[in-house]
């Protein structure tokens, strides 16, 4: 893993820019960077904002990019798959220490604990960056004050690409902010499908089997009781949306809150 971190911030000199601070190489296809943060920058745990850089033809390239720090945090930070042809992550994964990133302050999302109702458990369903939502709410003391327990799934093709979420997690206790809230109430299970590992297949035979369930000695899902975040590729979302509404959940939002919730924004 390469790591480049910055010893003092530039000063922006882009519209919306901000400054990089931090670079991770995770693997050939993985990479994360943190940004300084806006003062005036205000956002709910699991929310994204627009980032990029400036076109050829002088016009901003932006995608939505989850933040994967929490709401608390000093900088901002992100998890981000390298897109050979991608417009903007072709160019996105090169950048440097000290280079300007644009950032659109105005966050945005439905992954947020404000769009469920009241639970005992919460799911976090995750494949490949999608994880990096549930990065900032399971770094948030919030989400400890309204579940008594959280189970994170986290999908991908080879083991190298858990990295990133493994380390975070096995952070999660001693953090300093929620290290002794988080204990004893975080449950995570990584899979891949690609590679051989302890645990094998997609998440969503996992659900339909019921194995996933068993594997941590829970009933299966209860509407009255369990909430869903689900975040991957637009096909993952389909699929989990239906094995959770056959068990009877129903989609929030901001505005109605409900037991199941899943991110729309994806990026390339």
């Amino acid at each position: 893993m390469n790591v480049q971190v910055a010893a003092k911030a530039a000063t922006p000199v882009l519209p919306d820019a901000q400054t990089v601070t931090e670079v991770r190489h995770w693997t050939d296809r993985l990479f994360s960077f943190r940004l300084t943060r806006p003062q005036s920058l205000r956002f709910r745990s699991g929310e994204f904002v627009m980032i990029g850089l400036p076109g050829e033809n002088g016009k901003p390239l932006l995608r939505a990019y989850s933040i994967a720090s929490p709401s608390w945090d000093e900088t901002l930070e992100f998890y981000s798959i390298k897109v050979p042809d991608g417009p903007l992550t072709s160019r996105l994964q090169n950048i440097k220490v000290g280079d300007q990133v644009i950032l659109r302050p105005k966050p945005v999302g439905t992954l947020v604990v404000d769009a469920l109702l009241a639970g005992k458990r919460l799911y976090m369903i995750a494949t490949g960056t999608g994880i990096a939502p549930f990065a900032s709410l399971l770094r948030d003391p919030e989400v400890y004050e309204k579940f008594d327990e959280v189970v994170i799934t986290h999908t991908c093709r080879q083991v190298a690409d858990l990295t990133y979420g493994r380390q975070m997690i096995e952070g999660l206790t001693v953090d300093p902010l929620i290290g002794e809230m988080a204990s004893g109430k975080v449950k995570y299970l990584p899979t891949t499908t690609q590679e051989p590992s302890p645990y094998r297949g997609r998440v969503t035979d996992w659900i339909a089997s019921g194995r996933l369930f068993e594997h941590f000695g829970l009933p299966p899902l209860d509407p009255a009781v369990d909430r869903v975040m689900i975040c991957g590729s637009m096909g993952l979302n389909t699929d989990v949306k239906a094995l959770i509404e056959a068990a009877g959940l129903s989609e929030g939002s901001n505005a109605k809150p409900g037991e199941y919730v899943l991110e729309k924004a994806f990026v390339g």
